[in-house]
């Protein structure tokens, strides 16, 4: 069944009056209506129905003037790195799943474009945030007050108290890549890490360190873009060494892929003549050629749990530790 719809506007966007005229209804029985909150299933089915012929769309910022909130959430990462690409993406559709929208933000790996975005989402009044934070000590997250629902996936904001926090056990994940290269034999490992120095909240490269000298291990440090193609140069130079190492243990599966490309490059064979160790474990690594030893996370289990931190429905603070998962990028190390 239709409705004849008869407004006094034949142009411009679509206002909740306009909708009301047509339902004959009241502002506030229309408002119910669209939302499901009251009204019979008749009634609700009527103004929906309705609106979709008028082309009325919900404005998000009427409605946080209305309600005090705006039914979005910010998420912020460093989206050249495909793990965290794909990882927003997860997020963004478990709140879609409960009639949320996201507002996906790229930090790109620097502090000063995370704190506009800080900004951006507090100028927003976005209702809450799930982010990877590139600086978990800046005092710039505490520009989202206390009524917006703030949650760190990796590392805990020390600067912001009464932020949730989903933690990544790092120390494991580093001692068991380290180890499993220096279990096939490797006592020069490269150590291929993003660009911008390590905050104290984001221990996985200083920690590496300490580790390696626990078990023999000679570590060469390598600073390189995120981005696996801006990265390639730095993994050549590391390549192309005097003294190259046996293998490559990448702080990211982005990173990974560009020893892969840079290795193809200058002529090594992996893993003959050289071991290669991601971290993240994108989808992308049991297809590359050949397939790339990593460090896999349970993603659902970490989103299901930055969700429920978003919604107060935790207590404490999950703490996820990552899987090795041995494929063909490693081996025994060659013969000079």
């Amino acid at each position: 069944m239709h409705w004849a719809v008869t407004v006094g506007r034949v142009s411009g966007r679509r206002t909740l009056q306009d909708l009301a005229d047509a339902a004959g209804l009241s502002l506030a029985a229309t408002s119910y209506a669209l939302r499901g909150v009251r009204g019979s299933p008749a009634t609700i089915a009527r103004v929906r129905e309705i609106a979709a012929e008028l082309g009325y769309t919900v404005d998000p910022i009427a409605r946080a003037l209305a309600s005090g909130r705006t039914g979005s959430v910010g998420v912020s990462g460093s989206l050249r790195d495909l793990w965290q690409q794909d990882f927003s993406v997860l997020l963004t559709r478990a709140l879609r799943r409960q009639g949320r929208y996201a507002t996906i933000a790229d930090a790109d790996a620097d502090p000063a474009l995370e704190r506009l975005i800080v900004e951006q989402f507090a100028a927003q009044r976005v209702d809450g945030a799930l982010v990877s934070p590139v600086d978990p000590t800046a005092g710039y997250w505490r520009l989202l007050g206390p009524e917006v629902a703030v949650v760190a996936i990796g590392d805990a904001l020390t600067a912001r108290p009464g932020s949730g926090s989903v933690l990544f056990d790092n120390r494991y994940g580093v001692e068991t890549a380290l180890a499993h290269l220096a279990g096939l034999g490797h006592h020069r490992v490269g150590l291929l890490a993003p660009a911008l120095p390590s905050t104290p909240g984001r221990p996985a490269q200083v920690l590496a360190a300490s580790v390696a000298a626990a078990l023999g291990i000679e570590l060469v440090e390598i600073s390189a873009p995120a981005a696996t193609a801006d990265a390639v140069e730095a993994a050549t130079a590391l390549l192309t060494a005097a003294d190259r190492p046996t293998a490559v243990f990448c702080l990211s599966d982005s990173l990974a892929f560009a020893v892969y490309r840079a290795a193809r490059d200058v002529g090594l064979r992996l893993p003959d003549d050289l071991s290669v160790v991601g971290y993240d474990d994108h989808q992308l690594a049991g297809l590359v050629d050949p397939g790339l030893t990593t460090m896999a996370w349970d993603e659902d289990a970490i989103v299901e749990a930055a969700i429920s931190q978003l919604e107060g429905a935790v207590d404490g603070i999950p703490m996820f530790r990552p899987e090795l998962v041995v494929r063909g990028s490693t081996g025994v190390p060659p013969s000079f």
